[in-house]
């Protein structure tokens, strides 16, 4: 099976790496988790839930791993005792590995994904970066296990950020201000837009664009859709409540792989 058209796919130049996001777009679920949901714990139908789940890893030629995700900055390492049927799951907010056709693999539905490559498809990793994970220090830490395990510099990966809520979508509070240090940093500060409301609008691509150049990557990709601006196309939690759950994913072409 081929990858869906509507799917989102890197335009960076990764040698030995595979990446894409998916979109709400190709799968069987039921409406309103139609149709593409690979989330476990929405309320959706789980064989629904398994087909698409199953469709996936068809499609990409390599096992998805999923992770128990809870807005932290814990990064785990994947080996081939995780592509396993049956194998735990991880509580993590993103993944690293080394092992070629297994895919790093991270859910949202209104959080940011961000996928990196070494060089020569040495090692990938995938973080799933909300604005708690983000403000905690989650792209850092994973940039840091990918250079560790793939024996490169920061500024040798390189890093996309997939679709997320839009700046002109993510109303936030004060908390989220300080959580970034917006007080202290006018950069931090000029990603808020101030309301009447006494909110904010939070431009989450921006965020973490710049935490990832901050860490030596040099241009990263990518950013450039809102999930809660386009309902025929992506989840969005912030929009609908319940809704479905996309997926990003990375990993490393196996020998006559995709």
């Amino acid at each position: 099976m081929s990858l869906h058209p509507d799917w989102l796919i890197p335009d960076w130049h990764a040698a030995g790496v595979g990446a894409l996001m998916t979109t709400r777009r190709g799968g069987v679920s039921a409406a309103p988790f139609d149709s593409f949901n690979l989330g476990t714990r929405t309320g959706d139908a789980p064989a629904a839930v398994a087909r698409n789940r199953a469709q996936l890893a068809h499609a990409i030629g390599a096992t998805p791993v999923y992770l128990n995700q809870v807005h932290g900055a814990r990064v785990v390492r994947l080996d081939d005792a995780d592509a396993v049927h049956g194998a735990p799951v991880h509580e993590a907010d993103a993944s690293v590995t080394t092992r070629p056709g297994i895919a790093c693999t991270v859910q949202v539905a209104d959080c940011l994904p961000v996928l990196f490559a070494a060089p020569d498809g040495r090692a990938v990793g995938a973080a799933h970066a909300g604005w708690r994970g983000l403000a905690s220090g989650v792209l850092e830490a994973t940039l840091r296990a990918v250079c560790e395990v793939a024996s490169c510099e920061p500024s040798q990966v390189q890093a996309w950020l997939g679709a997320c809520i839009g700046p002109s979508r993510f109303e936030v509070g004060a908390d989220v201000l300080e959580a970034f240090g917006a007080a202290a940093h006018e950069d931090v500060a000029s990603r808020f837009v101030a309301q009447a409301s006494g909110k904010w609008l939070a431009d989450l691509p921006r965020l973490a664009q710049d935490r990832l150049r901050a860490a030596g990557i040099k241009a990263p990709r990518g950013g450039a859709w809102c999930t809660a601006c386009d309902a025929s196309r992506f989840f969005s939690f912030r929009r609908d409540r319940v809704t479905g759950r996309m997926a990003a994913l990375v990993w490393i072409t196996a020998p006559g792989g995709r």
